[in-house]
């Protein structure tokens, strides 16, 4: 399979997950329905998670590699407040699109501090999967991704750890040899520097012997919107069911919180692993059709 196959089977993964987990905050629909075997009827729209990793992964199309400036521009011209975006990604994006430099934007927002949520971290497991078998490009390139609009080190770590996950799992399926939960975790923070996303996926290796219920509990479920609230479980899940797409979504969705951004980050590392085959059919049914197709 070529790099942009890998590509294309981790942004199905990513969306199903995202339009999947984003059903779950519409009333009356509960983890119940999944488990007695039926998916929340309808068509399923999918978050900014989706519109941003396809607009990621459309830019990538030519030539593979991050340009921050054009990155940063597409960003701003495709996105869709209506789709979820949280408020300073909404502002971030409109001064991108007004003019603004972007360098100058990451750095301002937050009262200076910068952006340490999770949505580098949400769009980046298909550029992850491009790169597999080499974790080092996947991860300096995740940074360049994540930099236009998260100026924060643990936005950007997030988005590191989540890129070289999908490196890994993308590189085990070419040479069909899964690593064991605690080998993908240590791929994944030999690319981390000190920090509370470092902190916290190695709080996950830790914990790979207890429930989900418990991992969700002592790493948080993305309640926060914060990397490092997020990509720490979100790992421990994909890490402890990398051969199962289906059983992994469910434990994002069971998990609650930030449901969409768990499922889609989950959903994007499994299926650079899993393939497309591993999706259920009728859940790529019914995700909105994509944006784009890489």
């Amino acid at each position: 399979m070529t790099d942009f196959e890998l590509c294309a089977d981790s942004l199905d993964g990513l969306s199903v997950g995202d339009a999947l987990g984003a059903q779950f905050f519409v009333p009356g629909t509960t983890f119940s329905t999944l488990l007695d075997g039926t998916a929340p009827p309808g068509s399923w729209p999918w978050t900014d998670d989706t519109e941003m990793a396809c607009t990621l992964a459309a830019h990538l199309r030519p030539h593979g590699v991050v340009d921050q400036d054009r990155l940063a521009q597409a960003f701003a011209e495709h996105f869709e407040p209506y789709r979820g975006y949280g408020g300073g990604a909404v502002v971030v994006l409109r001064r991108i699109r007004n003019g603004e430099p972007w360098r100058d934007v990451a750095r301002e927002a937050f009262d200076g501090q910068g952006s340490m949520g999770n949505g580098a971290a949400m769009r980046v497991a298909p550029l992850g999967a491009l790169h597999a078998g080499d974790p080092r490009t996947a991860a300096l390139e995740a940074m360049r991704s994540a930099e236009v609009t998260h100026a924060h080190a643990e936005g950007i770590l997030g988005a590191v750890a989540v890129a070289v996950a999908a490196a890994e799992a993308g590189w085990a399926r070419r040479v069909r040899n899964p690593p064991s939960p605690a080998e993908l975790l240590d791929a994944v923070l030999g690319y981390l520097i000190d920090g509370r996303v470092r902190d916290g996926v190695r709080q996950a290796r830790r914990l790979l012997g207890v429930s989900a219920a418990e991992a969700a509990y002592e790493l948080g479920n993305g309640a926060q919107v914060l990397a490092q609230d997020t990509v720490p479980f979100a790992l421990w899940v994909a890490a402890t069911r990398l051969d199962d797409y289906p059983g992994a979504i469910r434990v994002c969705i069971e998990a609650g919180g930030d449901v969409d951004t768990m499922a889609a980050i989950v959903g994007g590392i499994v299926a650079a692993y899993t393939g497309r085959a591993a999706i259920p059919p009728e859940w790529l049914s019914q995700r909105e059709p994509l944006a784009v197709m890489v």
